[in-house]
């Protein structure tokens, strides 16, 4: 494994949350595999509501939101995507973020969004 594999196995790894008792990523992190922007991977979570039932894939409670925001805007070494999570240029995200379970990136990954079987692995 080269060292840049290894620096993105490593980066995925720091984007795996623990939500609700279960390992899980944010849609943000996700996009920023995928290449594609928030609002494309969740209009696609939408439009395939039956492909993702809230074991795969569920919105933050708005106390989930602000506790992962304020352990994102504290923790040590974060970096420029965390802040992004807290503010943006049109003054932060306008919804909750979506998370998924290893079950959800799965489903994802087998969709038209530009699958990383690497996401798979990891969780």
């Amino acid at each position: 494994m080269s060292e840049n594999e290894l620096m993105l196995i490593e980066d995925i790894q720091n984007r795996i949350y623990t939500i609700r008792g279960v390992q899980v990523m944010l849609d943000i992190d996700l996009t920023m595999c995928y290449g594609v922007e928030v609002r494309q991977l969740n209009q696609q979570v939408k439009r395939n509501k039956e492909r993702f039932p809230e074991s795969f894939c569920f919105q933050l409670t708005d106390d989930e939101w602000e506790f992962l925001k304020s352990q994102l805007a504290t923790s040590s070494g974060s970096s420029n995507l965390r802040s992004q999570f807290v503010t943006s240029s049109w003054g932060g995200r306008r919804t909750k973020p979506y998370a998924f379970t290893e079950q959800g990136v799965t489903t994802l990954s087998k969709m038209d969004i530009g699958a990383l079987e690497m996401l798979v692995k990891m969780l």
